[in-house]
């Protein structure tokens, strides 16, 4: 039976189950926020009396209990929430309930900032991962003001960053294209603004943010380091709501309520920044006409058609341009969609059906008459996805299902302007299917030991059209000579791989405040970027598999202590692993990779490794919040050709990782922020001396790569926010003051080799003229210092 036959099959028989949602002998309902209509993840639900008893909502709020003798009070309660209690008859259980919560006013002692069960972290099977609650991340002090969600993950242990103020970052050793960044199950590529300055999302319209580093669950892959899963939020149902922000770089503004009644919703998040406004106030001529702007838009649609039947549908467009008075001009743009479907069988049997399109494209135009061109490039990822969950009994959770995908990788166009002596460059597309099937369950064994096992097969084929070169002694290089090549029609087999990703884990309770995890997972990653910068670039050129590339395995090996301690106030972890990598590739010294169509003669595969301990230490209650991590870790890379065919760190091995986030709440109207971080420099090759080509001086670099380091990296930023705490005004405000390197540490972006011109000017009798002194010398370049910022924050 053929991979779509099957997929039908299976939609039919999901189809064609039927079942009743309300069964005699239980009750159901679901848990919502009574100011937006949010579902509440995790409010425990209970009979008076027993809460031993009792259950949690799920992840859209919803929970099924056993019913007791009517009548009898039913208790639903959740962190930073007022308790609701109800004397629950016999007809109120013929159908679901709904309870609406009221957030909890608390003195200073009890400010909450976990959205989760006190004990979740010692008693799940989770490892490996972190969640940060958004209104978390919005107190966090923030570069310009901008909250971002990926610069706030870079805090956490076992992340690193790409550098001074950008997004990009690094998880366990692996590089920055082996993190899945997806948003509502939908990949993105570039998920930064401003050459990495700011990140693709609006920290508004966002619900939840989950990173898994390791313990990746088997309805996910295809990245071997990390996945972000980014969820949009739904709109509440009750009337419409608004919130934004105006700062010193950029504007935002989302809006929600409910679209055609209660039972469908809508919210709409939009962002710009105005960067390209100051420019033209500017009076330098050569800075009025340039352009430097972005902006991005994001919306969801969310549809109940029944008790058992509910419809999501999201969206995002974003886009950069960078222009210098109509000479120079490179802009990308991101538009990502998805949508889905979940259908409640039975209260133990669920279905979920995730379709998606994510699209990536950039532009470089010069506009010169001798050298002038445009440079255009896209590529996409379409994708189906559909899972089935069982639930047996209390012990047993059994999920499995088929993840189906497709990549196109236009070819890359280069058309000189008419008079350009610059030649016209074409490459070959690049397309390829990656069909997954996957399963998943965990059982507690005994009420101390639980263990949780996954399989994902994933099935790549590399297909046409395109155009496979072969070379003299079958392997490529920038001086071997093609002996042929092969070209492939439309979706003709080039090139197969396949790859079974297991994952297990076991948890042991020591006591309820005390557990022990280890976890094992494989991950295979069929696509890569083949780049010069380690940061990312958003002309970067991602490389599918194929016939000399071959895609990246990763296995990973963790193990952890979990304790919680003065009544689950405070959480204390430390995690260990180890992470073998092959086939990673990296460049060849001098390579050129964007503008040719034998990338695989610029490409050298080798193996990795990296290892490391994280401690983290994080206060969830109390007037004072936040978190105290560390990390030592290292990274490395053994490929043949680099470096003498000896191992070498890359640019982000960084041994020694440093992050303190705290927030203090003075009074309901006044808070503070204060974060700190410090890292060693990251590895570099400085030259070791120089030599003249054309009579100029040319920097000579060592064999070994990576030998020296930046110095070591530190920053504090702080923040002030004053916030109207009236909650039955109609507009409610607050102002953010905000310091980045408040100490104005000039951290080093870059360091240029060049010569020096010495200011002073000597005269030489010979020639009876003036000669300028140079010398041989550094020039270092930072990016921020001391940079305050003000935000005023709006809700309505």
């Amino acid at each position: 039976m053929s991979f779509f036959k099957a997929l039908t099959l299976f939609l039919l028989i999901s189809l064609s189950y039927q079942s009743f949602s309300q069964e005699q002998g239980f009750i159901t309902g679901e848990v919502l926020d009574v100011a937006n209509s949010e579902p509440l993840i995790g409010a425990n639900i209970y009979w008076e009396g027993k809460s031993t008893l009792g259950v949690v909502s799920d992840l859209e709020g919803k929970f099924r209990l056993k019913a007791g003798d009517f009548p009898f009070k039913l208790v639903i309660s959740y962190i930073g929430y007022e308790q609701s209690v109800r004397i629950i008859n016999a007809k109120d259980a013929e159908k679901p309930i709904r309870f609406f919560l009221k957030p909890q006013e608390m003195s200073l002692d009890e400010i909450i900032i976990q959205e989760r069960r006190p004990d979740e972290q010692v008693k799940n099977m989770e490892m490996g991962k972190a969640t940060v609650p958004i209104e978390t991340i919005k107190n966090i002090p923030a570069l310009f003001g901008e909250v971002d969600l990926l610069r706030s993950l870079q805090l956490l242990p076992g992340v690193k960053s790409a550098g001074e103020g950008t997004t990009g970052i690094f998880v366990r050793g692996g590089s920055a294209d082996q993190n899945l960044v997806q948003l509502d199950g939908a990949p993105v590529y570039n998920p930064s603004h401003f050459f990495g300055i700011f990140s693709v999302f609006n920290p508004d319209g966002i619900k939840s943010v989950d990173l898994y580093k390791g313990n990746m669950p088997a309805s996910f892959g295809g990245r071997a380091a990390s996945l972000i899963d980014v969820s949009l939020r739904e709109g509440n149902n009750v009337k419409i709501r608004g919130e934004g922000g105006i700062g010193s770089i950029s504007s935002r503004l989302t809006v929600d309520g409910p679209l055609f009644g209660e039972n469908s919703t809508f919210i709409v998040s939009a962002r710009r920044t105005y960067a390209d406004v100051f420019l033209k106030l500017s009076s330098d001529e050569n800075l009025k006409n340039n352009k430097l702007n972005f902006h991005d838009l994001s919306g969801k649609l969310a549809f109940v058609l029944n008790d058992r039947d509910k419809i999501t549908v999201s969206s995002y467009q974003g886009s950069d341009l960078l222009g210098l008075d109509d000479e120079f001009a490179l802009g990308w743009t991101n538009w990502v969609s998805a949508a889905s479907w979940s259908r409640v069988h039975s209260e133990k049997f669920f279905f979920d059906l995730e379709g998606y399109h994510s699209r990536y494209s950039y532009s470089v135009e010069f506009d010169d008459p001798d050298n002038g061109f445009e440079w255009t490039n896209k590529l996409s990822e379409s994708g189906l996805k559909a899972i089935w969950t069982l639930l047996p009994n209390s012990k047993i959770q059994l999920n499995w299902g088929v993840h189906s995908q497709y990549y196109n990788f236009a070819p890359i166009d280069l058309s000189p302007a008419p008079d350009s002596a610059i030649m016209p460059i074409a490459t070959n597309p690049k397309n390829g299917f990656l069909n997954n099937l996957f399963v998943s369950s965990g059982y507690e064994i005994s009420p101390k030991l639980s263990v949780e096992g996954g399989l994902r097969w994933g099935l790549f084929n590399q297909v046409g059209k395109g155009v496979d070169y072969l070379y003299e002694g079958g392997v490529p290089g920038p001086e071997i000579d093609i002996t042929d090549s092969l070209s492939f029609g439309t979706l003709e087999k080039m090139q197969f791989y396949q790859g079974l990703e297991p994952r297990i884990a076991f948890r042991y309770l020591i006591n309820d405040q005390f557990s022990i995890k280890t976890a094992y997972n494989r991950n295979f990653q069929y696509i890569q970027i083949a780049s010069n910068s380690s940061a990312g670039l958003p002309i970067d050129r991602w490389i599918l598999s194929g016939r000399y590339i071959e895609p990246v395995r990763s296995d990973q090996v963790s193990l952890g202590l979990f304790h919680n301690f003065n009544n689950n106030r405070w959480e204390f972890s430390v995690e260990g692993y180890y992470k073998d990598l092959d086939n990673v590739i990296d460049l060849r010294n001098g390579a050129q990779v964007l503008f040719t169509d034998q990338v695989e003669t610029e490409l050298l595969a080798g193996k990795g490794w990296a290892y490391g301990t994280e401690f983290l230490l994080r206060k969830n209650i109390g007037k004072t919040t936040g978190w105290l991590a560390y990390t030592w870790s290292r990274t490395w890379r053994e490929i043949e050709g680099v470096s003498k065919n000896e191992p070498y760190n890359p640019r982000f091995d960084r041994p020694n990782d440093v992050t303190l986030v705290l927030n203090h709440e003075f009074s309901p109207s006044w808070s503070a922020g204060l974060t700190f971080v410090y890292t060693t420099g990251q590895a570099v090759s400085f030259p070791e001396g120089s030599y003249e080509v054309d009579n100029q001086s040319v920097p000579l670099y060592p064999e070994y790569r990576n030998q020296d380091r930046f110095p070591n990296y530190h920053r504090m930023d702080a923040s002030v926010t004053w916030k109207n705490a009236d909650k039955g005004r109609k507009w409610r405000g607050s102002w953010n003051f905000s310091i980045y390197n408040l100490y104005g540490r000039k951290n080093p972006f870059a360091y240029e080799f060049r010569t020096i011109f010495n200011d002073d000017a000597k005269f030489d009798p010979d020639t009876d003229g003036e000669v300028v002194s140079t010398r041989p010398g550094v020039v270092m370049t930072y990016l921020f210092t001391f940079l305050p910022s003000l935000t005023y924050n709006f809700q309505f």
